[in-house]
């Protein structure tokens, strides 16, 4: 697929995955409620993956997570710890995740939490984001990226 002016593609992201600051403005809502905001994120990239957003704990909604039993492991990062978003009477589980003690070079990942786009609305400055396909991959699509995307049907083995 050809990129465009200031997009970049997922086929030229790096595996290992590389994680970098992000000082754009991320948010999730439930709702009208706002739970999590930030413009001190980090933004992971993964060959065939869209970006993955993990905002500090210090700015989300704490008392909207919830412990999940859902764990899985990452090859590169670790242990993933899963959370439920319970915000009123919505309950979205399984709709955070983290990595509690996240293996090198991903030490920066500790006391983060990312979001699944298709489970709450995810917003990189003003623009929406399109949730990754399938049910497991929390990539956020954007505007300023190009696939294939990694999690459609057939994908698995890319």
């Amino acid at each position: 697929m050809t990129t465009q002016p200031r997009q970049e593609s997922v086929c030229d992201y790096p595996r290992p995955p590389r994680l970098e600051a992000e000082s754009r403005r991320l948010s999730v809502r439930v709702g009208f409620v706002v739970v999590a905001e930030t413009t001190n994120g980090l933004r992971l990239l993964e060959t065939s993956h869209p970006p993955v957003f993990y905002f500090p704990r210090s700015d989300v909604a704490t008392e909207f997570i919830h412990p999940n039993p859902r764990r899985t492991i990452c090859a590169w990062k670790g242990t993933a710890t899963y959370w439920d978003l319970v915000v009123g009477t919505s309950i979205l589980p399984g709709a955070a995740w983290s990595y509690e003690n996240p293996l090198e070079p991903y030490q920066a990942m500790r006391g983060h939490l990312a979001f699944y786009p298709g489970r709450a609305l995810c917003m990189v400055d003003e623009e929406a984001v399109r949730a990754q396909e399938g049910g497991f991959y929390g990539g956020w699509i954007t505007s300023e990226t190009t696939g294939p995307f990694k999690g459609s049907t057939g994908s698995s083995g890319w």
